[in-house]
């Protein structure tokens, strides 16, 4: 046994602090990782609870639309497929350029390619060309064929935007159908409160024989359709979420909800405006013209590029080739400069007859200019008399909303005249739940009388040329 030295001591002593250090950043390590995995549950939870509680704004839903939507992301791929074209376009304006090469074994009775004599001998050979082209004169076809490339990107530019604008008023449309669910919902829920404090005050007349009891049950049946309505209206809301949801593609409908608070009716004076003053704005901004007048244009080049068959083509051509052959004792160097040769010069092709292959494209093409022209023609009378009937239609969906303000005043008279009479027994249950009724459906025309106004103004503002993106609310 290993006597007791103070050198012992010291060794177990190290040894004891190195295990209790060990022990000591285990534990630490651990306490940290569980308290991060804490944290970061913590923070995850609040993340999926926030994310679950999110309210979307109108604005949010029609960004989103357009970043997300399937025919949006189609009509990208078109303007990618015109660069395509404009890049094959102006891929015409450059020379072609290509080089060949090849190697072979002859035997028996070949010609040799570097003497161009008949042998009957084995022999390997090689040869290659490089050959440059460049078309000088087309009848400015590539030229054309450049310009109709842009103008068909511009076209399908515009088609975006068109989408756009449609996709918008779909998403606007659906949000204010929903938030005219809720404000209908919330208008059924106030009156059923007041129904509900009825109950408690007919039960103390009829308690005190100031009302029959079949007044009590009037109210009480009144009480239960108004659930039931209530129990109605909100299957309304949430059906009308689900379909903003899909028109969004979002697929959590449970937790999809719309900020349903400030949403009034923000006129910017285009309402006030004379209604050809908006037609002639409508006009010049709107993508449905843009379109219809890049479809002449594009109509008037394909004229242009088939008349250029008409005309004669003149290209430029340069040759290079050499040949090799082991037949030949000399070094492989020297049979590549020897046996070189160049070849240069123009080439001019005239069409003469040709079946009135061109003449027929030409006709074709005109008759297809002719018809674009008809089709703008047509598009500015279909927006003239859109935009008329968007006039009409804001103008008439004011004055209704001014009705409906008006009509609610008169019924929240009566209203209020039929409960102090009902409250003092003056009269019935079933002319007070009448008179009720009537406020009720009041207060319900009335909402659908506001967001109808606001959906019409916005489309009339969207013609005169205002962003989708930057319509007031």
């Amino acid at each position: 046994m290993e006597p007791v030295t103070r050198s012992t001591t010291i060794r177990t002593w190290k040894l004891i602090s190195f295990f209790c250090n060990t022990l000591y950043i285990k534990y630490t390590y651990r306490l940290i990782m569980k308290n991060l995995l804490l944290i970061i549950t913590l923070f995850a939870t609040i993340f999926v609870a926030q994310a679950q509680n999110k309210k979307w704004t109108l604005k949010e839903c029609v960004v989103y639309a357009l970043e997300n939507n399937i025919s949006v992301k189609q009509s990208e791929l078109d303007i990618d497929a015109t660069d395509a074209d404009r890049l094959s376009a102006l891929g015409n304006f450059l020379p072609t350029l290509s080089a060949r090469g090849s190697y072979q074994a002859n035997t028996g009775l070949s010609f040799n390619p570097t003497t161009n004599q008949a042998e009957t001998v084995t022999f390997l050979s090689a040869s290659g060309n490089i050959n440059v082209g460049y078309t000088l004169f087309d009848g400015l076809r590539n030229f054309r064929q450049a310009q109709r490339a842009k103008l068909s990107r511009l076209s399908s530019q515009y088609r975006l935007s068109k989408m756009k604008d449609d996709i918008s008023l779909f998403v606007a449309n659906g949000f204010l159908q929903v938030i005219l669910n809720k404000a209908n919902l919330e208008v059924l829920i106030a009156q059923n409160e007041v129904t509900k404090e009825q109950i408690d005050r007919t039960k103390e007349l009829v308690d005190a024989g100031v009302l029959p009891q079949g007044d009590l049950l009037e109210i009480q049946a009144t009480d239960a359709s108004e659930k039931q309505s209530i129990v109605n209206a909100q299957n309304t809301v949430q059906i009308s979420l689900i379909s903003l949801a899909q028109l969004l593609l979002i697929e959590d409908y449970e937790n999809f909800d719309i900020e349903d608070e400030g949403y009034n009716i923000v006129d910017d004076g285009v309402s006030s405006q004379n209604v050809y003053t908006i037609i002639d704005s409508a006009k010049e901004v709107r993508s449905e013209i843009k379109i219809a007048e890049k479809s002449v244009e594009l109509a008037e080049k394909d004229v242009q590029i088939a008349k250029g068959s008409y005309l004669p083509t003149l290209s430029a051509f340069f040759g290079y080739n050499t040949r090799y052959t082991d037949s030949d004792p000399t070094p492989f160097s020297e049979q590549i400069y020897i046996n070189d040769g160049l070849g240069y010069g123009l080439s001019l092709n005239i069409p003469i007859l040709n079946g009135f292959a061109v003449r027929s494209n030409v006709m074709r093409n005109k008759i297809n200019l002719e018809r674009s022209k008809y089709q703008l023609e047509q598009a500015k009378l279909d927006l003239e008399s859109t935009v008329y009937q968007a006039y009409v239609d804001a103008q008439g969906s004011q004055k209704s909303y001014e009705a409906a303000q008006l009509a609610l005043e008169s019924q929240q008279l009566a209203y209020d005249y039929a409960k102090d009479r009902y409250d003092v027994g003056l009269t019935n249950a079933f002319d007070f739940s009448q008179s009720k009724l009537r406020y009720d459906n009041a207060r319900i025309q009335l909402n659908r009388a506001k967001y109808d106004y606001i959906f019409k103004l916005k489309v009339l503002e969207l013609y005169f040329g205002i962003p989708a993106t930057e319509l007031k609310f």
